[in-house]
């Protein structure tokens, strides 16, 4: 199993988007809200050089801004 992260705020559609889609697929995730924490906002910033959300961390090396579901599709190994 990949371990997924995702640097998130409450108020972020597109965060919401992304966790839905990890839970309708039954992939645990780890969530950091990057509007409460500033260590992991600035651990955000500082890994994917973005200060928008989500950033989702897969398995600590790929590192996909936004929600893009072809590509966590494809790098979480979930059948199309």
């Amino acid at each position: 199993m990949k371990k997924v992260e995702i640097y998130s705020t409450e108020s972020c559609h597109f965060c919401h988007m992304a966790k839905e889609f990890f839970t309708a697929n039954n992939i645990p995730f780890t969530d950091y809200n990057v509007g409460a924490d500033t260590a992991k906002r600035t651990e955000m910033i500082t890994k994917s050089g973005q200060m928008g959300v989500p950033v989702i961390v897969i398995d600590g090396k790929d590192i996909v801004v936004g929600f893009d579901k072809d590509t966590l599709t494809k790098l979480l190994g979930i059948p199309a």
